[in-house]
């Protein structure tokens, strides 16, 4: 009753709409947000901050807007690849199972298409990308006392990005 082509309408819609965004920046926000956090509160720690801003440099500036515009620059791109990959890699299993053809999930990749679905995912992408960067920043920066206090901010950190990433998720899918 439902075409074979709706296989690939549906694969590209979820990996574009939920999959890419969603799903690649919770993993990034494990990975980069606890990196960030325990530079940034190793350098806390070690008072390296207390002497950057002894010597008249803005810190938060030097040190963590760098990590805010590279993770505004990248995590966008990434997203794109995944949504690129996660396509093809639903094209090459439809094919590889004999479930569908190539010429059938390119047909009803290209049905009903809305150029909408890749503008919300990529500002969905902007605004988890800032959380990734942004929170952990916060609490790498904030840290106080010694090893024992960075690991918990650097799991912490993680904890509220992912959260404020799901919560944000919510948010622009009522907005938008």
């Amino acid at each position: 009753l439902i075409p074979k082509s709706t296989i690939a309408q549906i694969v590209r819609d979820t990996v574009i709409l939920e999959f890419a965004p969603t799903l690649v920046c919770i993993v990034l926000a494990g990975v980069i947000g606890s990196k960030i956090a325990s530079e940034l509160g190793n350098m806390r720690v070690s008072e390296q901050i207390d002497a950057l801003e002894i010597m008249g440099i803005n810190t938060k500036t030097f040190l963590i807007l760098p990590k805010i515009l590279a993770a505004m620059i990248t995590i966008p791109m990434m997203v794109i690849l995944a949504m690129a990959l996660g396509i093809y890699g639903g094209r090459f299993a439809g094919d590889a199972s004999n479930i569908l053809s190539a010429e059938t999930f390119d047909m009803g990749l290209m049905e009903n298409f809305i150029p909408y679905n890749v503008f919300f995912s990529l500002m969905k992408a902007y605004t988890f990308a800032f959380i990734i960067s942004s929170i952990p920043a916060y609490f790498g920066y904030h840290v106080k006392g010694g090893a024992l206090e960075i690991g918990k901010a650097s799991t912490k950190s993680v904890v509220v990005s992912c959260v404020l990433i799901l919560l944000a998720d919510y948010m622009l899918a009522a907005l938008l």
